[in-house]
């Protein structure tokens, strides 16, 4: 039905409400890196208009420090969208400073806590190979 796929990996042995937190900031990525699949209004029966969601199912696995790195690193060579969450990011309080966090990272060795994925299903397929769903 769809010729993308959204992966949202998330590290396995985060706090429940880190999982959450780490899963909505992806989605919230995703979204503005891929306009396109942005669905159409909702509206219910008394005519009354509420906001758009993905038109698109995002999927969400669950992952070790070292299957999120090993689908960064797919994600890299097949030059799919990658939406990055590391560890450093909890202490900051806004965007800026994530940024900043995210910089001083070292980039072969990310302390990845999450990762979203978008592009073509068979790319993204070979970079979560061998991830479960999250459960």
């Amino acid at each position: 039905m769809f010729d993308s796929k959204i992966a949202l990996i998330v590290r396995e042995d985060l706090a429940i409400w880190q999982r959450l937190n780490v899963t909505a900031f992806l989605a919230s990525g995703i979204a503005y890196a891929a306009p396109e699949i942005r669905g159409e209004p909702y509206i219910d029966a008394k005519g009354q208009r509420y906001g758009c969601m993905a038109g698109q199912p995002m999927l969400v696995f669950a992952a070790d420090l070292a299957g999120l790195q090993a689908a960064h690193c797919k994600g890299l060579a097949r030059e799919l969208t990658l939406i990055p969450y590391v560890q450093a990011m909890f202490s900051t309080g806004h965007d800026e400073a994530n940024r900043q966090a995210f910089q001083a990272e070292d980039p072969d060795n990310l302390n990845l806590v999450g990762l979203a994925i978008r592009g073509p299903k068979k790319a993204v397929d070979k970079a979560i190979k061998g991830l479960a769903m999250h459960s």
